[in-house]
């Protein structure tokens, strides 16, 4: 398995990274050069010292695939020609098994504290990690980095994009054993962590965002009480930020 980490691919008036990592999850997969597991949001620290674009968060490409050199290839090309002018594109890549903890608290520590490019580039040397500007002054590799280390610790950020159906186009009423069979999910619990059974009906909204937690891929829900139609339904969307900004 193979993480790609991007960040500050865009500017006021354009489409966001999450966009964009959708569309390179996209061109991945029609070169045929892996199939994309997950594509995950992670929000980084909100401070006025660092010049994010509109939320400051980053995204994280989860990628089945033995062409690690070709997919550093492939994602430079697209930060470079797809990147929005005024952006700091960042770039980094590395296999799942090869991140280890300082990466780890590196994405920690990006939600809480103003990093630095030189501090990035050290220890993606000293962790053998791919990493690399493309635009503007490139400091997206702060967030880049931070982005694959946040997903290889499992505790953060929710998914936009997942193996399966699109979930932007999913709409209604479900089981719970469809959504299983429809979504690369690993289980549906409540607010208290209980498993929802197979056979509950679930309203999922307009705007289903599976959260990480524990290395799990999960849909929160709420239960209803005396509705005819379905028994539970997707948490808000505030309370799945809270949870997962």
């Amino acid at each position: 398995m193979i993480l790609i980490g991007i960040d500050d691919t865009d500017n006021k008036e354009s489409r966001g990274t999450g966009f964009r990592a959708r569309q390179l999850g996209s061109i991945i997969e029609k070169k045929n050069l892996g199939s994309i597991k997950s594509i995950s949001r992670h929000q980084l620290f909100y401070d006025p010292r660092i010049p994010y674009t509109s939320q400051n968060s980053s995204a994280c490409l989860t990628v089945n695939s033995n062409h690690f050199l070709e997919l550093i290839d492939l994602s430079a090309e697209f930060l470079l020609h797809e990147s929005a002018e005024g952006s700091d594109a960042g770039l980094s890549v590395a296999h799942y098994d090869s991140i280890n903890e300082s990466v780890l608290n590196w994405g920690n520590r990006a939600k809480f504290e103003v990093l630095t490019q030189k501090e990035a580039r050290l220890l993606a040397e000293e962790s053998d990690i791919f990493l690399e500007g493309y635009t503007g002054n490139k400091d997206g590799i702060i967030g880049s980095l931070a982005a694959i280390g946040l997903k290889k610790g499992g505790n953060d950020g929710r998914c936009v994009w997942l193996e399966g159906e699109d979930i932007r186009d999913l709409k209604g009423n479900y089981s719970v054993s469809e959504l299983f069979k429809l979504i690369n999910i690993d289980s549906i619990i409540d607010r208290s962590g209980k498993e929802i059974q197979k056979d509950k009906i679930i309203n999922v909204g307009d705007w289903l965002r599976p959260i990480i937690k524990n290395s799990k891929i999960m849909i929160i829900v709420d239960k209803l009480e005396n509705n005819k139609n379905y028994e539970y339904r997707v948490s808000s969307k505030d309370y799945i930020k809270s949870i997962s900004d």
